[in-house]
């Protein structure tokens, strides 16, 4: 009723046969529910060059694994933790064996495969440059300057700290003021009359809120009181009749860096590959020859 309101790369994916594999690999662990195993100790990082397996003579290395690892990782996510090493590997040798044999039948050649293979590449390519010249020169210290400079510009709202006893009728609210009036506590009389079951556990406390978060009638009268102080008659509104306390006021607090730092860290993110991208099309001859794509609106990037 009187409720606050809280302040506000494409991976390249592997084919789909191989991620129905992991999917297989990972439904028996579900159906079982077993426990997951202690954790153990962190071992020593591997070296990449290390051969795991060997497909027909040619090496899969830990490097290869942890690369399909992270292409991996949604589905991987629901493999158990002890299985997902062999899980990926299994995965690995099967796009082998396809692999081989798709280019001993000649696959490989078709004029589609080729299309099909310079997305990829691309896509893969794309996923690098980002990698290199977005995501890395986004430092901390750029996403630092963006949070100062952000929080600069935000003018702190005031905000109350309040309590109120909401009841039925205006004689009720009364009653209720001259015994506060007597020195009778509002927490414990609000958990004794309070027709809202949501605050009067809490002795009637509200938290804090800014202007605009209640009804007027509410809001004005909450923000007229000094702290400490409560309403001196009845306040009506839709919901019945109000007592209102003031507990404290104060200028809204403003985020610190920690608590919104991964945000701020997707808008230099968002700005640098924008701008970015905006750079390359500028240095770049690009023609769009079909009239109907030319006159469409282009999308902005991502």
């Amino acid at each position: 009723m009187m409720s606050r309101v809280s302040s506000s790369l494409t991976a390249l994916r592997g084919p789909a046969l191989a991620v129905l594999g992991l999917m297989a690999l990972a439904a028996p662990v579900a159906a079982q529910e077993a426990p997951a195993p202690a954790a153990a100790p962190a071992a020593a990082p591997a070296d990449p060059k290390t051969v795991l397996a060997t497909v027909n003579g040619q090496p899969i290395t830990e490097a290869d694994l942890t690369l399909a690892g992270d292409d991996f990782a949604e589905e991987l996510a629901k493999v158990a933790p002890d299985q997902r090493r062999k899980a990926i590997l299994d995965v690995l040798i099967d796009l082998r064996l396809m692999a081989g044999a798709a280019e001993k039948d000649g696959l490989d050649k078709s004029e589609e495969f080729q299309r099909r293979l310079a997305l990829l590449r691309a896509r893969a390519l794309r996923n690098e440059f980002f990698r290199a010249k977005v995501d890395l020169a986004v430092t901390d210290e750029a996403v630092k300057k963006r949070y100062e400079t952000e929080i600069a510009k935000i003018v702190p709202e005031e905000e109350v700290h309040a309590q109120h006893i909401l009841v039925e009728t205006e004689d009720e609210a009364k009653a209720i003021i001259a015994e506060l009036d007597k020195g009778g506590d509002f927490a414990k009389l609000a958990a004794e009359k309070s027709k809202d079951p949501g605050s009067a556990k809490m002795g009637g406390d509200l938290g804090f809120f800014t202007k605009g978060k209640m009804i007027k009638e509410f809001e004005e009268a909450a923000f007229a009181l000094e702290p400490g102080k409560y309403t001196e008659k009845p306040v009506k509104t839709q919901y019945g009749y109000h007592v209102i306390k003031s507990v404290e006021k104060r200028k809204q607090p403003l985020p610190t860096f920690d608590q919104v730092k991964d945000q701020v860290r997707q808008l230099v993110l968002r700005d640098t590959f924008v701008e970015t991208v905006a750079g390359l099309r500028k240095d770049s001859k690009v023609e769009i020859v079909d009239p109907t794509l030319k006159a469409a609106p282009s999308q902005p990037a991502q």
